[in-house]
Parts: structure tokens; sequence; C-alpha cells
């Protein structure tokens, strides 16, 4: 039931469905849903898809079910999919597809496993967890007091703890790395020259001496003649990686590389050789995301000892040992990331879905973007109230994956950020030629269209816009500036594609480089489709300002800014517009703990109004952020919301 400006923003979006005319409702009540958001599930038994918990896998490999083989505990710490989750290898295979996964309990935070010859250790920063199969985090023991090791350190993220009989005097030492931030900052630290002007990440491997049962800081481990430092997060790994008897030293980072430590000592007195980067004829081994948790363990049991790397999105790879050396240095295969029985539907993480017929075949598909700065097409293969999904596949060009990253210098929050691209779209015949193109803004805050030809997908490009002058529009922190005729805003918001004046052009609604929202006017010049500079034309009429925290203020002028904050914690906004309330005109969808709601109360050509109703669920999905689109799967004619979250799931509400 939809009035003929949502016909058209129906078929829009390709999601094919009868339009009739229908009164305008006169109570603007938001109706009554569900008790809450649900989680979307694949519904395909015969799928499988890989292993994946929520943002951030610290992976506890070991045989959890005394059976004889491998399989796969993940912690999540994050939101909304915390929990420690048990992935059961049920075939016993090398290389197995896991089990869907059963949650055990909450996440235990910097939770790391240590495979040694005295058995499997599980320990927590200052604590070793006792009877771990049985007990979980229930059963600790005091090893130390993990406070004293960041002492000195302004600012830590990571305190892992490992044992091992580091010198092989019999006894079992404890090893733990330390991260720190106060060198790099973390925002707004780059030159006119995009260099980084703030230091590096740090991150140091300590040594707690067993001394009878005591254990004594001996401050931290060095390498190459110094002070051992890889690039944060260390996550220590000692073991006889290169089979010489001794015990030497793998080390992660914040980053996606993997540093090797060779001990040039002996196992009673180790001395550590400078790092390398592990790598094989493909180059330096490289995880595919950042953010990395490195566990060394004989996976194959093949007497080489392997590694298995926990990624930011939540997958888990294994990183195979092959046994060979090159140079004295330990050759690992390229990291094949585990599988599992499909369960929740999911794309990485801060997954942002819009939901359109991408194949045209009658039924809502999605099309999506995350956090890796991805694009995946999600095919539907059922419709219905309940969809039957196929696994992501990446979106191509030229026949290889389109992926925005930030690099160097492109995350205004610093080079720590490098992997990330946190693309975020709408889909939309953007040039007028019959085709469903894509729309997107990322990390960098540039706004580009993938033009979709009758020979695939192109490559991204700006998105032009008309100005009067040779003016620039950018955010002030911007350390790069754009040409005249591109379109840079806030980093990570969504260009929400509508014919909004309804003049048979589609136009831009999203926010400016200051954080208002603003209409883009869509023009056709010289053949080309461009866009005018953004109108001010939204207004909120008891929350003008919707702060990065998420509180909604009210500010002289009552244009509608949905977020004041600067440099990294500008933008982040996800949004969508759809008639929610059913009373004929758009309403505003804005990301929150779940999805806030701005009614529209009063719409002209030159002034907008919403007021700001809040969240439509208590149900927190977000620590960081979640993306909204609107479905309508059970086909009724009232609109039902669908949510990335930043687990990379979807959570469905039922209006």
């Amino acid at each position: 039931m939809r009035n003929t400006f949502h016909c058209f923003l129906f078929l829009f979006y390709g999601l094919l469905t009868s339009c009739s005319q229908k009164e305008s409702q006169k109570d603007t009540k938001v109706p009554d849903g569900p008790k809450d958001f649900e989680l979307v599930k694949y519904n395909n038994p015969e799928a499988t898809s890989f292993v994946g918990v929520g943002l951030w896998a610290w992976p506890l490999p070991m045989d959890y079910d005394g059976d004889g083989d491998m399989d796969l505990l993940v912690s999540c710490p994050d939101k909304p999919f915390n929990g420690l989750y048990f992935f059961e290898n049920t075939s016993g295979e090398t290389f197995p597809v896991f089990a869907a996964p059963v949650r055990l309990g909450d996440a235990i935070k910097n939770v790391q496993v240590s495979h040694i010859a005295e058995g499997v250790k599980v320990l927590v920063p200052g604590a070793e967890l006792l009877d771990f199969k049985n007990s979980l985090a229930t059963q600790e023991q005091a090893l130390f007091d993990s406070e004293v090791l960041k002492e000195g350190f302004e600012k830590v993220r990571f305190n892992q703890w490992k044992m091992v009989d580091y010198e092989g005097d019999g006894d079992l030492d404890v090893v733990v790395g330390i991260d720190d931030w106060a060198d790099y900052g973390w925002d707004n630290a780059f030159n006119d020259q995009g260099e980084w002007t703030n230091g590096p990440l740090h991150g140091y491997v300590f040594l707690l001496e067993n001394v009878n049962g005591t254990y004594m800081n001996l401050g931290r481990i060095n390498a190459g003649g110094k002070i051992l430092d890889v690039y944060g997060a260390p996550s220590p790994n000692f073991a006889d990686f290169d089979g010489d008897g001794d015990l030497d030293l793998i080390c992660g980072e914040f980053l996606d590389r993997l540093s090797y430590f060779e001990n040039i000592g002996t196992r009673e007195n180790p001395k550590y050789a400078s790092g390398v980067f592990l790598s094989n004829d493909t180059g330096i081994l490289k995880m595919d995301l950042e953010m990395i948790i490195p566990v060394a363990v004989d996976w194959d049991q093949d007497g080489n000892v392997d590694l298995v790397v926990g990624d930011e999105d939540g997958r888990v790879a294994l990183v195979r040992n092959t046994g060979k050396l090159e140079g004295q240095i330990p050759v690992f295969e390229s990291p094949a990331y585990f599988r599992q029985e499909a369960d929740n539907l999911k794309f990485g993480a801060l997954a942002t879905p819009v939901s359109v017929d991408w194949d045209e075949d009658g039924d809502e598909d999605l099309i999506t973007g995350n956090s890796a700065g991805y694009f995946a097409f999600i095919e539907n293969i059922s419709g219905g109230a309940n969809p039957k999904w196929k696994e992501p596949v990446l979106l191509e060009s030229s026949g290889k994956p389109i992926r925005i990253q930030a690099g160097e210098n492109g995350s205004i929050q610093g080079p720590a950020e490098a992997k990330w691209g946190y693309t975020t779209l709408s889909v939309a015949d953007w040039d007028g030629d019959g085709r469903k193109d894509i729309v997107f803004n990322s990390i960098w805050g540039k706004v580009e269209w993938i033009k979709n030809s009758s020979s695939g997908l192109d490559a991204p490009k700006p998105i032009k816009v008309l100005r009067q002058d040779e003016t620039a529009s950018n955010p002030a922190w911007n350390w790069w500036k754009s040409a005249p005729d591109e379109l840079v805003t806030q980093w990570r918001t969504t260009p929400f594609v509508i014919d909004w004046d309804q003049d048979g052009i589609t136009d831009l609604i999203m926010l400016d480089e200051e954080g208002y929202l603003s209409f883009f006017q869509g023009i056709q010049e010289n053949g080309q489709k461009a866009i005018l500079p953004g109108e001010r034309i939204f207004y909120g009429e008891n929350a003008s300002v919707y702060t990065n925290r998420d509180k909604a203020v009210n500010e002289e002028g009552g244009l509608l800014r949905l977020n004041n904050a600067e440099a990294g914690g500008s933008g982040r906004r996800k949004l969508t517009m759809v008639d929610w309330d059913q009373d004929g005109d758009l309403d505003l969808l804005v990301n929150s703990i779940n999805a806030t709601l701005f009614e529209n109360i009063s719409q002209e050509p030159e002034k907008v109004v919403f007021r700001w109703k809040g969240p439509i669920s208590e149900k927190v999905l977000a620590g960081h952020t979640t993306s909204p689109t609107f479905v309508d799967w059970n086909q009724d004619g009232v609109w039902e919301i669908l949510l990335g979250a930043e687990d990379g799931h979807f959570y469905h509400f039922q209006h």
C-alpha cells in the first residue's frame, strides 16, 4: 500500500511488487513492531561459509571435545555477537568444514592458548584459567600483577599472556605481549604531504621468569641487539618453527604481517635475530584484514608448527608450515580461511546492505559493503518472508575484486588503518541507461560510482559536481584536497540515491563536508550525469544536532546536522529514507544502537522538517555503527528494516 512516489521508490531499488494508492494516515505514531530484531539466517542447509564470529576473532585451536581431532574455539569480544564459540570438527579432517558455532559463554578478553609439551594452557592477563574445558573462565590461578607491565605506557590495548619453558630449565615461564599507542596518538596527524607526523605503534614482549614458583619480571625481550618492537599487537608465539631444536619466536602485529625472530642462541640461552616478515613465492604473507591474532599449534600433526590466525572480520585462517626453509627462515603457505556449515548470514564486519533485485529475478537480493572495503552480491534464491541465501560473492571489475582501502594515508586516524575501506553504498541507475549502478562512499570520504555496463562493472570513478567556481568542498581536516568537480564529504557516510525532486534524474541525499544532511540535485550536462553542490534543506524540530555519541540536541537555526564532531569522530552516518509510518512522505532512518527514526512532519521544496523519535528498539546492535536499509520480504506492503551490524551479520525488524 503505497502512494505514487513510493511506487517509484520501490521500483527504483528493484524491489518488484505491486503499488496502489492509499489515503495518508493522520496518526504519525510508529506502528507496533515485534519484540525485537532477529538475526538473519542462511536458511540453506546445503551451503557453507567462512568460519565467522562477529567483529574480531581470538582463536583457541584445541581438541575441545576430546575425540582426537582439532576443533576451534573463538572468543569474540565485541558487540553484538559477543561470546566464546565452539566450532566442532565433525569429520576429523585436517581442513574440515566445521559445524555451525555453539555459544559456550561470554567472550574472554585477551584470552590466549599455548600448546606446549606440558599440554594446553589457557591464559588471560595475570592468570591461568584452570580446567578450561570444563570451567572456561570461572577458575583462575593468579600468576603476576598484570598492571605492573603496563607501567610507563600511556595507552595499552593488547595484553597477551602465554606460557612456555623459555630457557629449557623444566619449569613454565610466562611471556607477555604488550602494545603502546602513546607515540602513535590516534587521530589527525598528517602534514600537507600526507606524511604521518606522530610515531608508529609499538609492540613489545616481556619475559616473566619462573623462579621457584614465583614470577620475576625480566623486562622486554631483545632481538637483533635491541628491544624487540613490532607494529602493535605482538601476539607472541614461541615454538621450534625451523626444526633445529630450540624455540624461535613469531609475532603478529596490528596490521596484517607475521614477523619471524630466529633463535640464534641455544635452547637454554635464547638469543634472537632481527625480525623478518614471513614470505613465500607469492611475496610477504599478509592476512586479508588487520588486527590479526596468530596462535602457534601443529594443526595438521605433521611435526611442523603451524599458525592459526584470527582476523578482524571474524574469520580464522590456517597458515600452514611447509617444513621447508629458505635462508634459514621457515616457509609457510598463504592463509587458507576455514569453512563452516552456513548458519548466520554474514559479510565481514560493519556490513552496509542495500536491498535490491540485483539479478532481476523478482526477489530482493542484497548488495553490501564492509569494513574491508569490499562489495558483495548476496543472492536471494527463494523469495518469501524468510529468504534462502547464497554465500556472498565479491563484486569484480576486470576480473579482480573491487576493493577500496585507506593505504598509508587514506584514514584520518592514521596508517594503522591501512587495510580498512568502510564502503557504504546505494544501488540505482545513476546514469540513466537502464542498468543498476553502485554509488558509494568510503574511508576516504570520496563519493564515487561503479557503472554497470554491458560488459560488467567498471572501475570506480568520481561523482561529478558542477560548481560555479573552482573551489572544492572538503572537510577542514583533510590533508588532501579534491578536484573542484569531485564530491568529497565526511568519511563513512551513506550516499542515499533517490529522485528526490521527481524530475526523472536521480539525486543524492547525504552529509555534506560539515555533517549537515543535504540535497545534491542531479542534472544532465552535455549528455553526462552530474550533481549540483549540496543544499541544506533538512531541519530538525526537536533535535537539530544528532551527535557522534547518538545524543540528540537542538541548535539555533534548526538545520539537521547528523554529526558535529571533527576528524576521526566525524561522519560515520549510515542512513536510508522510507515511509516508515505510512503517511505518504519519506522518514529518515539513521544508524544508532540499532536504527533511529526521524519522522518527516513537514515537507516543502526548500524545507523538510524531521522530528527525532529515537531508536526503534532497545536492543544494542552496535559498539561502533549499524547500517539500515528497508525490505518487504513478506510483500504485505509494509516496510521492514534490515540492519547491517558491525559483527557483519544482518538483523531483521518486522513492522
